[in-house]
């Protein structure tokens, strides 16, 4: 399985996705610093809501195969500017989580942002349904990061 570093907003549901990576029962747990594992990279919020904690999101960058763009499905706007994702030179994918709180235009307008800020393929899920985690289990499973093969 691909490595993913998850980076978007405090409460965008970061943690909730690696709680259902690794099959535990969902419970909020506040992310205080970089939680590391063989599957995911856990970052805090605060990373991306600081400019000057940006060295250490582009630093733990070098461990992940692929990077996560997370932002839960009612986020009333984008942290990530165009290209944000640049310096860290990984396959972006984009993360709408908490789709099971939203319509499906605003689940596409966060959607779209995502594609703005540079991720190549979006998936839309719920870790409270497991909505959508099949599919992004299976792109984190193949052999080739397919979003650049297209």
């Amino acid at each position: 399985m691909k490595r993913m570093m998850l980076v978007g907003p405090s409460r965008c549901g970061k943690t909730s996705l690696t709680q259902c990576m690794r099959g535990e029962a969902l419970h909020y747990q506040k992310t205080q610093a970089i939680v590391w594992s063989s599957a995911a990279i856990d970052t805090p919020g605060e990373y991306l809501e600081n400019r000057c904690l940006y060295s250490a999101l582009l630093a733990s960058a070098c461990e992940a195969d692929v990077i996560a763009l997370v932002l839960s499905a009612d986020a009333p706007w984008s942290p990530f500017s165009p290209g944000f994702t640049g310096p860290m030179n990984r396959p972006v994918i984009g993360l709408v989580t908490k789709a099971d709180l939203a319509n499906a235009q605003r689940i596409s307008l966060v959607a779209d942002w995502l594609t703005q800020a540079g991720a190549e393929k979006v998936f839309i899920t719920s870790a409270l349904t497991h909505a959508g985690l099949d599919e992004m289990f299976a792109f984190l499973n193949a052999e080739e990061p397919s979003c650049l093969t297209q």
